[in-house]
């Protein structure tokens, strides 16, 4: 071939269209601002899967119960924040710095520093977030490993640059430290529990230690708008300690834009740290901050630091943490090329946030519900942040079948927990009892790991601890305050459910009785399972027992769960579709059908199939449906077992195309530590665990033409359901490795063994 041929042809080539020579890889279909609108609660979390500290520009400042450091709407950011928030919560965030930089006069408070950005060029990826900040003079980047970040601040304009740090302890507590020999500075952010123990203090610390590139050639500290030049050290805002109390933020009327309309982007106290300085900045001049963070000590977190990024090197943080990304991502291949893609792949990146990594990189943790002491995980990970109402549902059984691994650790640090504190914890985070929610649902997290068949703990320990906590109050009523053991469970044993007389005064979530009682009920019939799988036959008749204590408040007459007193009669006026203190962020028409353990038994109570099809299409119907929240999470798949299969697959791609979109306004309700994105990824592929504890997933509408999940033991399961990416809702037929499927279930093991799920799709119901 001549030269001129040559030439000719890389002219042609560059003007095919790039994806034929770029790979595309499934981070590049991650929008991190879906669900930082509305009522998502979610924030642009940057780093890698799993992480201890998150990487996140902040536009609103503090710790504040139910603000997210992060709004879409918001039009200036702060910083960017070491961030332990809970992604899709109302908690507060908690043991968290800040950091801004900025050309121009020293601004030190949140407000005052906060700079207009131009929306054009703010680019956010599961690994790295960049914006250019128009008013501060700067262009930042951000990007993080799994306990330390990475910032590079650039001028982009002429002038006297500062970089300021931020303590941003809710309790107006800590220290910051600046020392110019070491050209550091360091700090400890106490943690304040929330829920049981609101406001106290939790016994450990968030601890960072901030490196930099660059020498810096003077500093102080500073409170407020306040700046003390050459000050080495500021300890607390001055003020009075404890938590400021707001007015209660709502995030199921209103969300997140609710937030930014009601309250002031500044935090409840006026904000502490230090200040560092870079005079005589010309547009181009740079510094790079590497940060380690560690929940017991400066040490530990310079350690982490150390050994996650020992170099100044950004873009290869950056790389790395794209790779890990790609590879948690690409654990599932999705072939077609179609929008839902984009929402697939953000929300498997929601679901693969949290429980949080708490153990340092020697695997040193603060010990749970303790003051000081520190354990040391030895072979596992530790994690922490267990959004356990919400997750059990979807979150953690997706991770059994992407990361079992991981989800064995997980399991381990539950045990751990159970084992220092002495109950097992129903809603475990910032290492300490909160008695939060309602339900038992750790335990149902263990006994689904271990009926699926994980091993690597210690199921006679975790059967001990699971066991104590269903049947045994704390020693004392301090204890109980502190959020150990069952909410109510004395009314649970002596009736067999909780009469509306009990108001469960001691609980963050007061009253609630009857969603109390068929959640125990649920745990307790998962409780049965593993006894009977641990030969404990006296104890499996006792717990599945237990298990159909659901009966006790369902109104067979009505046929719905409805409030109870002690003396066995049901509560009047009674309207199903009524806000009651006895139910739980909910409704009776959508409690009602919580009785995963038992359906056949909920059918029969309300009249047979035919019957209970057309009490869920008065659900649906009667618009009583949610997704907003986890309760009515099962219920579009309750059609399979009353052989109305096609009502399931209607619902379920409807729910899947109202719910989930692109956007930052693409989530429905609070996302709850990625359970509302796992509900997505677990339907999309076309199946859903119904009950968390049997090894069982339920026919579905699968979203896509061809899946892959890539499992761990080198094997894949190929998922075929031609037209669906297309638009094809319904399912003539299931094909197991070729075999026709009889039923509407698959197991556990189908999947983890391996094979072709093959989905014969249909535009109208069969």
């Amino acid at each position: 071939m001549s030269l001129v041929s040559v030439f000719r042809c890389l002219v042609l080539s560059s003007m095919l269209p790039i994806k034929i020579f770029a790979q595309v890889a499934p981070a590049d279909f991650v929008h991190p601002l879906v669900g930082t609108q509305d009522e998502g609660q979610t924030y642009p979390a940057t780093g890698v899967p799993f992480a201890m500290t998150q990487w996140t520009p902040q536009t609103r400042a503090g710790e504040t119960k139910c603000v997210a450091p992060y709004y879409f709407t918001d039009p200036k950011i702060q910083g960017f924040r070491a961030s332990h928030f809970l992604s899709g919560s109302c908690a507060p965030d908690y043991g968290t710095i800040t950091i801004a930089a900025g050309v121009g006069p020293l601004k030190t408070s949140a407000v005052d520093r906060a700079s207009a950005f131009d929306r054009g060029s703010e680019h956010a990826s599961p690994y790295a977030y960049s914006v250019d900040l128009r008013e501060a003079g700067v262009r930042a980047e951000i990007t993080g490993t799994t306990r330390a970040g990475v910032m590079h601040f650039s001028a982009t304009r002429d002038g006297d640059a500062w970089l300021v740090l931020e303590n941003n302890a809710r309790g107006g507590d800590g220290w910051v430290k600046v020392d110019q020999a070491k050209q550091e500075m360091t700090g400890e952010v106490p943690v304040r529990r929330e829920y049981a123990g609101s406001g106290k203090l939790a016994g450990f610390s968030s601890y960072f230690v901030a490196e930099f590139s660059q020498p810096f050639a003077s500093s102080g500290t500073w409170v407020g708008s306040d700046a003390r030049e050459g000050g080495a050290t500021q300890t607390g805002d001055g003020l009075p300690l404890g938590v400021v109390k707001v007015a209660k933020v709502s995030t199921t009327a209103g969300g997140a834009s609710g937030a930014a309309a009601t309250l002031p982007t500044a935090g409840t106290r006026p904000g502490f740290g230090a200040y560092i300085r870079f005079p005589g900045a010309h547009v181009g001049d740079d510094v790079v901050v590497r940060i380690g963070t560690s929940f017991v000590s400066v040490d530990e977190a310079r350690k982490n630091l150390a050994t996650e990024i020992p170099n100044w090197d950004l873009d290869a943080v950056k790389s790395a943490a794209k790779k890990e990304w790609n590879h948690t991502l690409g654990l599932i291949e999705i072939k077609d090329d179609i929008p839902a893609k984009t929402v697939f792949y953000t929300s498997l990146y929601h679901a693969m946030l949290h429980p949080r990594t708490y153990s340092d990189i020697d695997g040193s943790y603060p010990r749970f519900a303790s003051s000081g002491r520190i354990e040391k995980a030895s072979g596992f990970t530790y994690y922490d942040d267990f959004s356990m109402w919400d997750i059990f549902r979807a979150q953690m059984p997706l991770l059994t079948i992407l990361d079992p691994a991981r989800n064995v650790d997980m399991v381990r640090s539950l045990i751990a927990k159970g084992d220092q504190g002495g109950f097992l914890p129903i809603f475990p985070a910032w290492s300490s009892y909160t008695s939060e929610m309602v339900g038992d649902h750790a335990a149902v997290s263990i006994v689904d790991a271990y009926q699926k068949g994980l091993r690597g703990f210690d199921a006679e320990q975790a059967y001990a601890l699971m066991r104590k906590t269903a049947t045994e109050l704390p020693k004392d009523r301090a204890e109980y305050i502190d959020g150990k053991g069952r909410r109510g469970l004395d009314s649970y044993l002596k009736y067999g459910y909780i009469p509306l007389e009990d108001p469960i005064g001691d609980a963050f979530h007061r009253n609630e009785q009857v969603s109390r009682t068929l959640e125990y009920a649920y745990d307790d019939a998962m409780l049965g399972e593993l006894a009977n799988a641990l030969g404990k036959k006296g104890d499996a008749a006792m717990f599945r027992a237990r298990g159909q204590t659901w009966r006790k408040v369902v109104d067979a007459q009505t046929g719905f769960a409805r409030g109870r007193h002690e003396d066995g009669s049901w509560i009047t006026p009674f309207d199903p579709a009524g806000k009651y203190t006895w139910i739980t962020e909910g409704l009776p028409w959508q409690y009602t059908f919580f009785v995963p353990q038992d359906v056949p038994g909920l059918i029969a109570l309300e009249g047979g199939k035919a019957a209970f099809v057309r009490k869920l299409d008065g659900l649906f119907a009667g618009k009583y449906y949610d997704h907003g929240n986890e309760p009515s999470h099962h219920i579009a798949y309750l059609f399979d077992a009353a052989d109305a299969p096609s009502k399931t697959q209607q619902h379920v791609r409807a729910l899947m195309e109202s719910e989930y979109r692109d956007g930052p306004g693409g989530l429905a309700g609070n996302d709850d530590a990625g359970q509302m994105s796992a509900w997505y990824v677990l339907s999309a592929l076309g199946f859903y665990q119904v009950t968390p504890g049997v090894p069982e997933y339920w026919i579905g509408s699968p979203r896509f033409d061809d899946m892959t999940i890539k499992l761990p033991n080198g094997r894949t399961f190929h998922i075929e359901a031609k037209g669906a990416g297309g638009g094809k809702v319904y399912v003539r037929r299931v094909l197991l490795n070729g075999h026709l499927l009889t039923g509407y279930k698959i197991k556990h093991s189908d999947i983890a063994n391996g094979g072709t799920l093959t989905f014969e799709m249909n535009d109208t119901p069969s």
